[in-house]
């Protein structure tokens, strides 16, 4: 991928973040970088061979499945691309793991921070922490509404209750009268704004549904389907991963439910079943971009004393993806970048 030099970049996040989804294209190819374990419990380092000697720690609530995988590859590309050490640290939505391994990159005396905050009360000793230590900060992903009190710089992603009322006005749009919201990680506050998003944009009905998660989809597959079968009156369903979609369109199936499915988030499986007609559409925070961006701007922070946002998040969606404009978006998505 053709690397924008740093003047562009600038001026084109004076205009408007979202014009950045240039710079998803492309995959990690460089011949002078490599991904070794390293410690810490499922820490990994990308290493640069060549360029400026930082090391920036990307700090997570990652399960590594689909959504995160494309996380990953916009941070790999963007340390290749700026030449900087990238240390990897997925916590597997353990807010406490993810505290020991921000805890763990203050100690490594790491040049920037990025950080997920799914749960900001688990996590905001050990960014106080790595404040006191002189580390820049930048969340990612989750955070939106806490970046400021947290001591980051900027935020990277989408504004959920944003996004979730923009898919519930869809979904009203559709004809749906009744909504389910599968809710699939416990304690993550973003999961919640998004369906109380939902519920502000449908104006109507909507029941959350806990499910057990990624971590176990045939469970929660069973956990749709008992949900569906016990309440026909469930005309859509929505979705918060594009993992638990693909276990809700097998459940919504199985119940013998007409509901109509959505979701938030992209994988090549949940592309197919935009096309098929078995999901609507899909929320697309374009988390590529969550993953390129706060390493580009950790490193212009720590070589130019650059910072962007002007105290706003840099938002990454939502888009949508539909039968519209789900071609394209798959030709992306088969090179890991959307």
């Amino acid at each position: 991928m053709k690397r924008l030099p740093t003047r562009v970049l600038l001026a084109v996040l004076a205009v408007t973040a979202l014009v950045l989804a240039a710079c998803g294209g492309g995959s990690n190819k460089s011949s002078t970088s490599g991904s070794t374990a390293a410690s810490g419990g499922g820490t990994q380092s990308v290493s640069q061979t060549q360029g400026s000697g930082l090391t920036i720690a990307m700090v997570t609530h990652s399960d590594e499945g689909s959504f995160w995988s494309v996380v990953k590859k916009g941070a790999q590309q963007a340390a290749q691309d700026e030449g900087v050490k990238l240390i990897w640290s997925p916590s597997n939505n353990d807010p406490q793991k993810e505290a020991q391994l921000i805890d763990a990159a203050v100690s490594q005396k790491v040049d920037g921070l990025a950080v997920s905050v799914p749960n900001a009360s688990a996590i905001k000793d050990s960014l106080a922490k790595a404040k006191a230590a002189g580390i820049p900060i930048i969340t990612l992903n989750s955070g939106a509404d806490d970046f400021k009190t947290l001591g980051a710089l900027t935020h990277v992603g989408q504004t959920e209750t944003i996004a979730g009322k923009a898919a519930g006005q869809r979904l009203k749009a559709a004809g749906v009268k009744k909504v389910l919201c599968v809710i699939h990680e416990q304690n993550n506050i973003g999961l919640q704004q998004r369906c109380d998003g939902v519920k502000q944009g449908f104006g109507g009905s909507v029941t959350n549904l806990q499910v057990k998660g990624t971590a176990d989809i045939a469970t929660t597959q069973t956990e749709i389907k008992s949900k569906l079968q016990a309440d026909k009156s469930f005309d859509g369903v929505i979705t918060l991963n594009p993992d638990i979609a693909s276990a809700a369109t097998t459940a919504i199936k199985g119940a013998s439910s007409n509901a109509k499915l959505a979701t938030f988030d992209l994988s090549p499986n949940v592309l197919k079943d935009i096309q098929s007609g078995d999901v609507q559409f899909a929320v697309d925070q374009q988390q590529y971009l969550q993953g390129y961006l706060p390493v580009v701007f950790l490193k212009l922070y720590r070589e130019n004393a650059n910072t962007v946002g002007g105290g706003l998040p840099v938002l990454t969606g939502p888009g949508f993806v539909d039968k519209a404009n789900v071609a394209t978006v798959q030709k992306l998505t088969e090179a890991g970048t959307r």
